[in-house]
């Protein structure tokens, strides 16, 4: 392998990829794992469109016949080859930005293989006192940072999963278990991440689909309008008469609301230059947004920029053994050491000698067989707590024990002393006396 040893075991970067997506041919198409979400949608934009489509051949094939043109009375439907293109047409772009939004890297950042180093992070400006514990207790970083964005202070946060600082506009989808740029939802109708790569995919898939619904909704009515003469002038006889128009016409009305809804709401966020997630985050109430450049200038960033090269090369080869992000040590093993898990929910990092004696103890004691009247079982279980709240170490606190009743002792000694000299005094007296 070019550029590996060749006693090294070697894998594609996707093959070893830690977060929840699903790959095909080869790593060249990356999905969410609710990827299978993307054939019901499919199914529910391509269903009626091909129903409609199938309406339209029909109604071409009924006008080219030649005893409905000889009849006086008979009216040409007003459906033709140019409605069935424009549906073709549509349906085929629709379901193209569907499968671009769902099938590419929608803006994964690549995870760190260890995390930064202290030295690496102390460079800027860093207020927070919040610091990062937890699943990784051995780094004593601070949970957020500050960075310069156009003149404007942004905080990121520091991400446990994937070990780096969030770049600004970046979130982590739990979903798929990735940071993702530009972060703005993960779609459940597309089984993707909805971010920097993907956005404008996404944007025309709804764009589209609703001028779809719009499109197919409008030319059943005027079907409908249209043959209401070959049913005596009655409507309620041509909607009857003309069911398949009238099924399009609710199932697309239906789906105008979901569809366009999304599409209104997702132009209003282009024209703050906002996401999703800074939207419901209300990121921007109470200070200017760094990104927003007008409305115009907003727009055309989004149709007209370059969309930038995937971060991650998934076809790329990399050693067997390679990790990704944090995982905790010896997991799954039985004797990991307490006094580590002690020390990850507490925030401690120095080392404690006898806390894991002390703690063993404890968790070994029988409080079964304690009397409820004898002792206090709130405030036995506050001291036990308590204990583990404040670890310390135990030789020392012994020693420092023992000093103490050496002390009392050699006071007590003393005591005893005097009070000897001073009988000893008393019968000299009394003898002298």
């Amino acid at each position: 392998m070019e550029g590996m040893p060749a006693e090294t075991r070697v894998k594609r970067l996707y093959q070893v990829w830690k977060g929840n997506n699903r790959f095909l041919c080869g790593g060249r198409l990356i999905f969410g794992p609710d990827a299978a979400s993307l054939i019901l949608s499919t199914l529910l934009i391509a269903s009626p469109t091909i129903v409609f489509c199938y309406q339209v051949i029909a109604q071409i094939l009924m006008n080219n016949r030649m005893p409905h043109k000889e009849d006086s009375n008979y009216q040409p439907s007003v459906l033709g080859y140019p409605f069935l293109l424009v549906a073709v047409v549509v349906l085929i772009l629709d379901l193209v930005f569907l499968f671009m939004t769902s099938a590419r890297d929608p803006g994964i950042v690549p995870r760190n293989t260890r995390a930064p180093e202290a030295d690496e992070v102390f460079d800027v400006t860093t207020p927070s006192m919040e610091w990062i514990h937890g699943r990784t207790p051995h780094l004593r970083l601070p949970r957020t940072k500050e960075v310069i964005v156009n003149g404007h202070s942004i905080r990121v946060k520091y991400c446990e999963t994937c070990l780096l600082y969030r770049p600004p506009r970046t979130s982590h989808c739990s979903i798929c278990n990735n940071c993702v740029q530009k972060f703005d939802h993960h779609c459940p109708w597309v089984g993707q991440c909805i971010g920097l790569r993907n956005y404008k995919f996404f944007f025309l898939f709804v764009s589209t689909t609703t001028f779809l619904c719009i499109y197919v909704f409008t030319v059943s009515w005027l079907n409908i309008l249209r043959e209401k003469k070959n049913y005596g002038g009655s409507i309620w006889k041509s909607m009857t008469g003309e069911v398949v128009s009238l099924v399009l016409i609710v199932y697309t009305s239906i789906a105008v609301w979901f569809v366009g809804g999304i599409t209104v709401f997702h132009l209003y966020l282009v024209s703050k230059s906002q996401t999703t997630y800074e939207h419901f985050r209300y990121r921007y109430d109470k200070r200017e947004n760094p990104y927003r450049k007008g409305i115009l200038r907003n727009f055309a960033d989004l149709f007209f920029s370059k969309i930038p090269p995937s971060l991650n090369d998934f076809r790329s080869w990399v050693p067997d053994d390679t990790a990704f992000g944090y995982y905790p040590p010896n997991i799954g093993d039985v004797n990991i050491s307490i006094k580590e898990k002690f020390d990850t929910e507490l925030g401690h990092t120095e080392a404690l000698p006898g806390y894991v004696e002390i703690i063993s103890k404890l968790q070994n004691l029988d409080y079964s067989s304690v009397d409820g009247d004898s002792i206090d079982a709130s405030r036995h279980e506050e001291n036990v707590v308590n204990s583990f709240a404040l670890p310390f170490d135990q030789e020392s606190n012994e020693s420092s024990r023992r000093a103490k009743v050496a002390a009392f002792d050699g006071k007590a000694e003393d005591g005893d002393k005097m009070v000897s000299n001073e009988r000893s005094s008393e019968e000299i007296c009394l003898t002298d006396g």
